[in-house]
């Protein structure tokens, strides 16, 4: 990575959502989507287990609404999210599946993208734009 100035970034050392509603968040993160956290004793959850982000990007709200909804603006009636996150899965189609089965709603569902990857994207609780995906080209060995 290239130095600008006296600052070098090395990696993404967390991300996570901030939660406004924790029993909402954690049931979606821990129950449905099961990922493991320790919990510390004033209820902050984390997890050192899950790999670190392959992908770290600024993703244009326009483009963000032409991969949900086909169109370059994002629709008034939703709120718009601050962030983005995508969760790899071995099935996108069985996640999705059970996300609709526990109420929620799916902006986009199982989509194939040009590059490949399968894509289910949904607002999270805490308004983060979530895609549960397949990306083919993360999974091939180098």
């Amino acid at each position: 990575m290239e130095q600008i100035g006296n600052v070098k970034v090395l990696f993404i050392a967390g991300f996570g959502p901030i939660v406004r509603e924790a029993a909402a968040s954690r049931k979606l993160y821990s129950q449905t989507l099961g990922i493991h956290f320790k919990e510390e004793n004033d209820g902050y959850l984390h997890t050192e287990a899950l790999k670190g982000a392959n992908t770290f990007a600024l993703w244009p709200l326009s483009q963000a609404a032409q991969s949900c909804f086909g169109k370059d603006s994002w629709p008034d009636e939703i709120p718009p999210p601050q962030a983005w996150l995508e969760l790899d899965v071995d099935s996108v189609e069985k996640v999705t599946a059970e996300l609709e089965s526990q109420g929620y709603r799916m902006l986009v569902k199982n989509k194939k993208e040009p590059w490949g990857q399968i894509v289910s994207r949904f607002l999270a609780p805490e308004g983060l734009l979530l895609g549960i995906t397949f990306t083919p080209s993360m999974r091939e060995e180098a």
